[in-house]
């Protein structure tokens, strides 16, 4: 049993079909994990022989892909990969970031240290 791409089925075409849109990628990928969660793969692959990264996020009912070659996608596509680990290990992307910039105001701080600026700990044997 062959599995389609939506798009190429909607076109009578047996092949797998690219979405040249990155913001259209990452919407319906997203939307696709959030529906499915438990049936949605997402794979990455680097083919040097193209110099190109694909990426397909499946969930065996429909298929989404990207293909790319530019090295500035590549911020993007671990932006993507970020959120779907997070998503995966069960967490919120949005909730983790509102943390981290609660988190990275008091970062400035320094720790305040028991001991006195001019004693020193002794390591190791005596």
């Amino acid at each position: 049993r062959r599995r389609r791409c939506p798009v190429a089925s909607l076109a009578g075409d047996n092949r797998m079909v690219y979405i040249e849109d990155w913001d259209t990628f990452y919407a319906e990928a997203e939307k696709l994990y959030l529906d499915h969660p438990a049936h949605t793969r997402y794979s990455l692959k680097y083919r040097h022989t193209d110099g190109k990264v694909l990426l397909k996020v499946t969930n065996d009912r429909v298929c989404l892909q990207y293909q790319t070659d530019q090295q500035q996608d590549l911020k993007r596509i671990e932006k993507l990969n970020n959120i779907f680990i997070t998503r995966m290990c069960g967490r919120d992307p949005e909730a983790d970031a509102a943390e981290g910039a609660e988190g990275s105001a008091s970062k400035g701080d320094k720790p305040v240290s028991s001991e006195e600026p001019g004693s020193k700990k002794r390591r190791g044997k005596r």
